[in-house]
């Protein structure tokens, strides 16, 4: 009974934040038509290290185009992990609603959740739309992308511990909102730091040995290697099994202290009286 009723209420968010999103309509057009815009500069560019990527190591498949444009698509996660839950305790923080949230019978990590559960959808949704873009247009081109069909249940369970590993962090930022009201400095160091030496935009086998290093401290770079393996090299479960582990590890690790440092943050705004301020 209580598995149902936390599927109810997540179902209740997603109800709630795709009425909202549906309400702006011309917003929701223009993300989708931004995919194309996006895609289109990738194809451009990759054409400028078409013949260099062969020879370059860490370039699954052999070709740019299909390296960067698994990378950026799957980007997208790291970066709604990062805001969305922020977002959301600052919307409700605006709003002056999240002190009632917090004290409804709904235990905190379902709320902290269920809140967000509607960007990681639609961002599923973004992703697919941007895959099958760049692969038409690279079909057009002549170019064709080698999908492996086979690689695409093991990446979807890479792409399971990726979103937890990311959760992870997102409610870590999301806490520092709630006490500090900002965490915008924390989304950005860790964007950043992911976008360079994550393997988002080059292999990280082009980073100085140092960087290689600090590269393997990041749940991204386990995450991208993966579903590139997965995706563009039909890399089997027992390929991956290296990237399974360590993405496991990440978020066995990064859920609970999320949880708990949020739980932590709102003990300390409820005894500091600054739970509703903004």
């Amino acid at each position: 009974m209580r598995l149902v009723s936390v599927l109810l209420k997540a179902w209740a968010f997603i109800r709630r934040d795709l009425a909202i999103e549906m309400s702006y309509r011309s917003a929701f057009v223009l993300q989708f038509m931004g995919v194309f815009v996006s895609v289109g500069i990738w194809f451009f560019l990759s054409d400028m290290f078409r013949g260099m990527a062969p020879a370059m190591k860490g370039v699954e498949g052999g070709e740019y185009f299909p390296f960067i444009l698994v990378g950026v698509a799957f980007y997208h996660y790291l970066t709604v992990a990062l805001t969305a839950f922020a977002s959301r305790v600052r919307n409700e923080q605006l709003t002056g609603t999240l002190e009632a949230m917090l004290v409804s019978p709904t235990r905190t990590p379902t709320l902290v959740l269920a809140s967000s559960l509607w960007d990681f959808v639609f961002t599923s949704f973004r992703v697919v739309v941007y895959l099958a873009v760049g692969v038409a247009v690279a079909w057009i081109a002549g170019r064709p992308i080698a999908i492996h069909a086979s690689g695409v249940l093991p990446s979807v369970v890479v792409l399971g511990l990726t979103i937890l590993s990311f959760c992870g962090i997102g409610i870590i930022v999301a806490s520092s909102v709630i006490y500090f009201k900002r965490g915008e400095s924390i989304n950005s160091f860790v964007t950043s730091a992911s976008a360079l030496i994550g393997g988002v935009f080059y292999p990280t086998q082009a980073l100085p040995p140092w960087l290689q290093s600090m590269s393997s401290f990041l749940p991204i770079t386990y995450a991208l290697r993966g579903i590139r393996r997965a995706l563009l090299s039909g890399a089997s479960f027992g390929d991956l099994l290296p990237e399974i582990q360590v993405l496991a590890l990440f978020a066995l690790v990064l859920v609970p202290v999320g949880l708990v440092v949020f739980r932590w943050s709102l003990r300390l705004a409820r005894r500091d009286g600054t739970l509703v301020q903004y």
